[in-house]
C-alpha cells in the first residue's frame, strides 16, 4: 500500500499541474510572442501536446512562426493519436505547397520539420534548379535570368516553408528585409548572415550553421563565388514585393 502511495506522489511530481496547463493555454491564445510557450507546452507531456492541437485547430489555416513550431512540436512527438490529428487535418503540413510548374515542394518541408537545415538547403537549391528548367537541372546552377522568369507562386511557397518552419529566422523574404535595411549594400549583407568573414568566403558546407543558433537569414543559401547577380535578381524578384504591398 504504502508503496503504491509513493507512486501516485511521485506521479504528480511528474506531472504538470492543471493550473500550470491552463496557464499556459491562455497566454498561447494571447501573447505576441508564442513561441518560448509554444517549446514549454512541448516539453509538459500529452497534455501541452493536446493545448498545441487546439493551437493548430484554431491557427492552421494562417501560416505563421508560431504555427509552423506547434506543428514541428506535434510532429515530433511521435504519438499516434497525435499523427492521425496531423494526417486528417493536415496531411500535406501547414505550408499549401502551390506550385505554377507541377513542382513537389513537400521533401523541403519534410526535412525542414525534421530540423533537417542542410537537407533543406540542398532541396531548395535543386527545386530551384528545377524550376528553371532542364538545362539548369543539368549544370545545378542558376543564371539571374532564369530567377527573373521564377513564378512568384513557387517562390513564395518555398519561402513560407523556411520562414514558418525556422521560427522566422529563415527565407528569401527576410534575407531581403535584411539586405533593404542594409541600404542594399550586398557586401554588408554577406557579413550580416554569416556567409562571409572579413575578406573570407564561409566555406560550405562545414563553416556554415544548420540549425536555428545561426544568423538571422543565414539560410537558404546562393553561390556567391560565381557573382551577385542571380542573388540580386532573387532579392529583386516582383514576388517580394507585391507580398510587401498587401
Amino acid at each position: 500500500m504504502a508503496s503504491r502511495v509513493c507512486k501516485a506522489e511521485m506521479d504528480n511530481i511528474n506531472s504538470p499541474s492543471t493550473d500550470k496547463i491552463t496557464e499556459l493555454q491562455e497566454k498561447l491564445f494571447s501573447t505576441k510572442k508564442p513561441l518560448p510557450i509554444i517549446s514549454e507546452l512541448g516539453s509538459l507531456g500529452e497534455d501541452g501536446l493536446d493545448v498545441l492541437m487546439s493551437f493548430l485547430e484554431k491557427e492552421g489555416d494562417r501560416p505563421t512562426p508560431a504555427v509552423g513550431e506547434a506543428y514541428i512540436e506535434l510532429y515530433l512527438a511521435k504519438s499516434p493519436k497525435i499523427g492521425e490529428f496531423l494526417q486528417e487535418n493536415f496531411p500535406e503540413g501547414i505550408i499549401p505547397l502551390k506550385s505554377e510548374r507541377n513542382i513537389d515542394y513537400s521533401p523541403i518541408q519534410q526535412a525542414l520539420v525534421q530540423r533537417k537545415f542542410q537537407e533543406a538547403d540542398r532541396l531548395t537549391l535543386l527545386k530551384r534548379c528545377e524550376l528553371a528548367g532542364e538545362q539548369a537541372m543539368q549544370r545545378k546552377w542558376i543564371y539571374f535570368t532564369e530567377v527573373e522568369n521564377f513564378p512568384s507562386t513557387d517562390l513564395k511557397t518555398m519561402d513560407q516553408l523556411w520562414y514558418c518552419y525556422s521560427q522566422g529566422k529563415f527565407g528569401f523574404s527576410v534575407q531581403r528585409k535584411i539586405w533593404l535595411s542594409l541600404g542594399q549594400d550586398f557586401p554588408k549583407l554577406w557579413t550580416k548572415i554569416g556567409w562571409k568573414k572579413g575578406n573570407l568566403w564561409t566555406r560550405y558546407p562545414n563553416e556554415f550553421i544548420w540549425d536555428l543558433n545561426a544568423p538571422v537569414g543565414h539560410l537558404p543559401l546562393s553561390n556567391q563565388l560565381r557573382g551577385v547577380r542571380e542573388f540580386a535578381s532573387l532579392m529583386n524578384h516582383p514576388a517580394w514585393k507585391e507580398s510587401e504591398k498587401k
